[in-house]
C-alpha cells in the first residue's frame, strides 16, 4: 500500500469487515480466540524483545509514574504486560487501570495480577472492560494514557486519538507503542519473517489461522509515523514524536495534550 493510500486509512479493517462496527467486532473475536496462547506467542514470535519494549516505554514516562497519586490508563491492555511494566516502574505509587474490550484477554490479565511478584510484592492494577472509542471515564481524568500494540487495531484511529485526548488532563501525556516497518536490509529480512514465518508459527501454536494472517496485513496498512504524528496534532496533542525501537520494528509515539 502506498503512503498516499495509507493516509486515507480510517482504522483496522479485518478481512470481511464492511464498516467500523463490523471491524471492531472482528477484532474482538480474533483476540478472544487467541487469548489462551497470547502471551506465549508474543514472547516466541518476538524472541522476547517485546519485554524490552514494554520496559523501555514504561521508563520513558517515569517522571509521571513517580508522581504521588498519578492516574494511568493502559488502553487496549490485552493480558496486561504493559500494565505490569508500568506498575513495576511506578513502585506502586500510581493508580493504574488496564482497559480492554476483550473479556477473555482481561480474564488472563486478572489471573496474572493475582500471582506474587518476584520480589514478593503483589502488583494489583484494576481492570475494566471498555471500548477504546467510547471510554467510560470523565474528561481530564488521567495523567498518562498508554496503548501497547493495541492502537493499530482500532476501527477508527482519529476517533481513538480524540478519545485519548478527552480523558487526559491538560498537560497529560499519551504513549502509543506499536509495530512499524523497518527500512533497508533489515526491513527486507523482517518482511520475510513477518509475512511468511510468523503467520505459520502463530497458526501452528494457537490453532487459529485468522489472527496471524491479519497481523502482518494490519502493520502493512498502518499509516506511516509522520501521518500518525499529524493525526495526533489534529486531535489536540502537541510535541507529537516517534521514537523507533529495534531498527524500527516497533516504535513509540508520544504526545502531550
Amino acid at each position: 500500500m502506498s503512503e498516499s493510500d495509507k493516509s486515507m486509512v480510517v482504522g483496522a479493517t479485518p478481512e470481511g469487515a464492511a464498516d467500523t462496527h463490523s471491524a471492531a467486532h472482528a477484532v474482538r473475536q480474533m483476540f478472544t480466540s487467541i487469548a489462551p496462547r497470547y502471551d506465549l506467542l508474543n514472547h516466541v514470535l518476538s524472541f522476547n524483545v517485546d519485554r524490552l519494549w514494554w520496559r523501555r516505554t514504561a521508563g520513558t514516562f517515569r517522571h509521571i509514574l513517580a508522581q504521588p497519586n498519578a492516574r494511568l490508563l493502559d488502553l487496549c491492555c490485552g493480558t496486561g504486560d504493559m500494565t505490569f511494566a508500568l506498575r513495576r516502574q511506578s513502585g506502586n505509587s500510581a493508580q493504574i487501570l488496564g482497559a480492554d474490550f476483550s473479556h477473555a484477554m482481561l480474564q488472563r490479565a486478572l489471573q496474572k495480577s493475582r500471582r506474587p511478584s518476584k520480589n514478593g510484592r503483589q502488583y494489583a492494577p484494576a481492570w475494566i472492560e471498555a471500548d477504546a472509542l467510547s471510554l467510560p471515564f470523565p474528561s481530564a481524568h488521567f495523567d498518562l494514557v498508554i496503548s501497547a500494540f493495541g492502537f493499530r487495531n482500532l476501527a477508527d484511529y482519529d476517533a481513538g486519538l480524540r478519545e485519548i485526548a478527552r480523558v487526559l488532563k491538560p498537560g497529560g501525556e499519551c504513549g502509543i507503542l506499536d509495530f512499524g516497518e523497518p527500512k533497508g536490509v533489515m526491513g527486507s529480512l523482517y518482511r520475510i519473517y513477518f509475512k511468511k514465518v510468523l503467520p505459520r508459527v502463530g497458526t501452528m501454536i494457537s490453532g487459529v489461522r485468522g489472527p496471524y494472517a491479519y497481523l502482518p496485513a494490519s502493520v502493512e496498512r498502518f499509516p506511516q509515523p509522520q501521518e500518525i504524528q499529524g493525526r495526533m496534532r489534529r486531535a489536540g496533542f502537541t510535541e507529537a514524536t516517534w521514537t523507533p525501537y529495534t531498527f524500527g520494528i516497533a516504535g513509540l509515539y508520544r504526545g502531550r495534550k
